[in-house]
C-alpha cells in the first residue's frame, strides 16, 4: 500500500484527498518466487506500478519515491555496487521487474515532469519483517529444530541493513524531490540520474556478512544451535551484495549504520515475544 505524507485538507477544495507525496512499497518481492509464479510479478509490479504512475500523473504528485531493489544489479561483479553501474543484466524475473520500474519511472518524469526517486534496498531485516526472508526462517526453524538452509554451502554474503535505517533514508528522501541534472551528458549517461527529475540510490549497509555469521548470531540471541543443510548456489541467486552509498550520503546526510549484531538482537528479541516458543 503506498504511504503518503502532507495531505492538503482545505474543507471543499477540489485538491482535499489529493496525495502531494507517494511513498510506494508495495510489490511482489523474491527472487526464488518468481521463478515458480512469474505471472503474478508482472501483475504486481508492472501493470501495479504503472496504475501507481497514472494516479500520480493526474494527480500532479509532487513526489513519487518508489521501491526499486539491490537485484537489479545482477551478475554485476564489481562491488561495492554503485547507483551508477550500468544495471541491464539482471539474473531474476523479479531484479528485471524491479529495473523496468525505474525505466518507466523515467518515462514519466520525463513525459510528465513527475520527480521520481527509486531506492535500491539491500536485504532489509527487523521486527514485522518478511516470513519468506532469510532472517525469520533461519530464527523459526533453530526455534523449531528443523534445519536451515544454507545456499552456496552457506557462503553467500549480503548487505543486511536494519528496518529503521531504511525507514530514516526514506523519510529524509522524500522530502527532497530530484531535480533535473543538466549535466547530465547524453554520450555517457550516469544511469544514477537523468535531466529529467530522477534519480536513484542505493540503501544499504555497505557492510556484507556472510549468511553463516548471520546464523551465528542468531543461535547466540537464541541461546541454541543450529541444525545446517548445506546446498548449491540457486538460479537467480548472486554470491554477494554490497551498497556503495555515497550518494545518499551526499543527498541527505545520512547512511545506514546499525551493525548486524545489534540488528539481529533485536530482531530476535521482537520474534521471541511475537512467535513464543
Amino acid at each position: 500500500m503506498p504511504i503518503t505524507t502532507r495531505v492538503s485538507r482545505r474543507p471543499g477544495s477540489r485538491n482535499s484527498h489529493r496525495f502531494p507525496d507517494v511513498v510506494h512499497l508495495a510489490a511482489q518481492a523474491g527472487v526464488r518466487h518468481s521463478l515458480v509464479d512469474p505471472h503474478a510479478y508482472v501483475d504486481a509490479n508492472l501493470t501495479g506500478f504503472l496504475n501507481v504512475l497514472e494516479g500520480c500523473r493526474h494527480a500532479q504528485c509532487r513526489h513519487l519515491v518508489y521501491a526499486s531493489s539491490s537485484s537489479v544489479y545482477g551478475a554485476n561483479a564489481r562491488v561495492p555496487f554503485r547507483a551508477s553501474d550500468n544495471v541491464d543484466h539482471p539474473l531474476s524475473l523479479y531484479g528485471a521487474t524491479k529495473k523496468a520500474n525505474e525505466l518507466m519511472a523515467h518515462a514519466y518524469a520525463h513525459l510528465f515532469a513527475l520527480p521520481a526517486t527509486g531506492l535500491r534496498f539491500f536485504t532489509v531485516y527487523g521486527p514485522w519483517g518478511r516470513p519468506d526472508m532469510a532472517m525469520w526462517l533461519f530464527t523459526e526453524a533453530i526455534m523449531q529444530g528443523r534445519p536451515i538452509k544454507l545456499f552456496n554451502n552457506g557462503r553467500m554474503r549480503r548487505d543486511f541493513t536494519y528496518v529503521d535505517d531504511v525507514v530514516e533514508a526514506v523519510v529524509r528522501l522524500v522530502r527532497r524531490p530530484p531535480a533535473p541534472n543538466p549535466a547530465w551528458p547524453a554520450d555517457a549517461p550516469d544511469p544514477a540520474t537523468s535531466r529529467a527529475p530522477w534519480h536513484v540510490y542505493n540503501i544499504g549497509n555497505s557492510n556484507p556478512v556472510e549468511v553463516t555469521e548471520v546464523v551465528r548470531l542468531i543461535e547466540e540471541a537464541i541461546g541454541k544451535p543450529a541444525r545446517r543443510e548445506l546446498l548449491p548456489m540457486q538460479p537467480g541467486d548472486v554470491a554477494q551484495t554490497y551498497a556503495d552509498t555515497a550518494d545518499l550520503e551526499r543527498a541527505v546526510g545520512f547512511r545506514p549504520k546499525t551493525p548486524i549484531e545489534e540488528g539481529i538482537r533485536r530482531f530476535v528479541e521482537w520474534f521471541l515475544g511475537f512467535r513464543p516458543k
